[in-house]
């Protein structure tokens, strides 16, 4: 693991933090990440002494190979696309604020988030930023980097960057991203926007999280300039027998499909990179459970990854943050 480079005199940093992801696309490495990532209690709110003996003896076993199945089928030359996007990403973002050290971590796996937290404090960084890659807020991703941020800081101040569902500059990337793909590549009949899932009991709950994607889709279509009619929402990656968020992004293809949509776009606007829920779930599995059921062709837009209006959307929520804070004292 690297060690975090010597602050600038400023003193402040900005860590951007993302889920995380196997370090090879085999299955040892995928059972650990998934080991780490399931036994959050923030992402599986099951009692310890109910879910441990299901997830070290049946849900690992089972899904491990699988996985890393997938993983191999999306690879890329420097390692997986959510590591790879996110490195880039943070080297841009530091192009853009020379004032402050940017560095980035994962929740789960590597580059480790507590260890990037000791290393920045002995670094000797006095104040943190830390802007998770998650634009809507929920207990399961943003909740659960918040409380080891609290835990590890030692003597840093830190601050959590909650989300930014609706924040201008986002929307206005994420809007012309879709402009770009439908002048490369056409525009589909039909726009849907998927978004990772989530228990419905956290909802019900109080967590925020489908009421912000709600809000990231009226933002996005009115600055595309969209007609409710010419788009949908839904929610991808179940995990479990509980009810979760719906309707389901795989239902709602086949749905849609059977309405005669022959073409029909996808994007992801509650990942910042691409990883294996955008790339294996929906430009491989969903496009062909589309096809099966009677459309022509599922197109999917990528996420912002290190695109330029991504950074400069970022650094502009940065600037903003830091100065808030500097004016909180």
């Amino acid at each position: 693991m690297t060690t975090a480079p010597a602050p600038i005199a400023s003193g402040t940093a900005v860590l951007l933090v993302n889920l995380g992801t196997p370090q090879a696309p085999t299955p040892g490495a995928v059972r650990r990440y998934l080991a780490q990532f399931l036994s959050d209690p923030y992402v599986v709110q099951i009692p310890r002494l109910v879910w441990w003996p299901l997830l070290h003896g049946l849900v690992l076993p089972l899904r491990s190979a699988r996985v890393a199945r997938k993983y191999a089928g999306i690879w890329m030359e420097g390692g997986s696309p959510l590591a790879v996007h996110t490195q880039r990403l943070a080297a841009r973002l530091q192009g853009l604020l020379p004032q402050v050290l940017v560095d980035h971590a994962m929740r789960y796996a590597e580059p480790a988030l507590d260890a990037r937290l000791r290393a920045l404090a002995g670094a000797g960084v006095e104040r943190l930023l830390v802007l998770p890659l998650y634009p809507q807020y929920s207990s399961t991703t943003t909740g659960t980097v918040a409380a080891l941020v609290e835990r590890e800081r030692g003597p840093m101040q830190a601050r959590v960057v909650e989300d930014y569902a609706t924040d201008p500059g986002w929307v206005d990337a994420v809007a012309a991203s879709i402009r770009a793909h439908w002048a490369a590549h056409g525009r589909g009949q039909r726009l849907l926007f998927s978004f990772h899932g989530l228990p419905q009991r956290l909802v019900d709950g109080g967590d925020p999280y489908a009421a912000q994607c709600q809000a990231s889709v009226a933002a996005i279509a009115r600055a595309l300039g969209l007609d409710p009619s010419g788009y949908a929402m839904s929610y991808q990656s179940r995990f479990g027998r509980e009810r979760w968020l719906g309707p389901a992004t795989d239902a709602t293809v086949r749905a849609l499909a059977a309405e005669g949509v022959r073409e029909l776009d996808v994007v992801c606007p509650g990942f910042a990179t691409d990883c294996l829920e955008t790339l294996e779930e929906i430009a491989i599995e969903n496009a062909q459970l589309f096809r099966e059921a009677g459309g022509s062709r599922l197109r999917y837009i990528p996420c912002l990854n290190d695109a330029p209006d991504h950074a400069a959307a970022l650094a502009a929520i940065v600037r903003r943050e830091l100065a808030a804070w500097d004016r909180a004292g």
